[in-house]
């Protein structure tokens, strides 16, 4: 088994597409896999992608790079885990046909919800205007039709969350199950990140 594989969190902007991501890593690695979050936030503020702005070239292209450098992990035997809002559905559907054993999930917290876990303020800047080309103000998301995946951050905890993610790579065969005598939160969500 333990063959890499491409975990893709995609979603509206502070949807809890990175807190899944990091919180699922763990998880996945004590199930005997290496594991990298590949952070769209963190990647634009690299040479990797800073240089982008935000029109749909360079979103496309933004995503292309995340695609390209989980290619790398997995041919490399490490399992990534990327957390992009990525939001048109040709490119992701482009993005899947070229990575193999691919999950999309889709965090699916509605706007609303997304609004009020926004740390930054981005989303109050782009609703007066002061940001533009905002996904899910005055630029589209383009909802997924058929993700492996769907989680609404707002109704499931981290931890459900995560665990349904589980299942699903369980069910593919791309992770073991947990053996009948393994500790009781071996490849469970740490409990420090479990929601009381």
């Amino acid at each position: 088994m333990s063959t890499a594989f491409t975990v893709w969190c995609t979603g509206l902007p502070s949807s809890g597409k990175s807190q899944l991501a990091e919180a699922l890593s763990p998880v996945v690695r004590a199930r005997g896999l290496q594991t990298e979050v590949i952070n769209s936030g963190k990647m634009r503020r690299t040479p990797l992608g800073a240089s982008l702005g935000f029109s749909k070239d360079d979103r496309d292209t933004n995503v292309r790079r995340h695609a390209f450098a989980a290619n790398l992990l997995v041919k490399n035997g490490v399992v990534a885990i990327v957390s992009a809002v990525s939001p048109y559905a040709s490119t992701r559907a482009a993005v899947r046909g070229e990575l193999g054993d691919f999950l999309e999930v889709y965090v699916s917290t509605p706007k609303a919800a997304c609004i009020d876990r926004d740390k930054d303020g981005a989303w109050a800047k782009a609703l007066t205007g002061e940001i533009r080309g905002f996904t899910g103000v005055d630029d589209p998301y383009e909802v997924p039709d058929s993700p492996d995946v769907t989680v609404d951050l707002s109704q499931l905890s981290l931890e459900a969350a995560v665990n349904r993610i589980l299942k699903s790579l369980e069910d593919r065969g791309l992770v073991a199950p947990l053996q009948d005598n393994a500790p009781e939160d071996a490849g469970l969500l740490d409990p420090s990140l479990r929601s009381t």
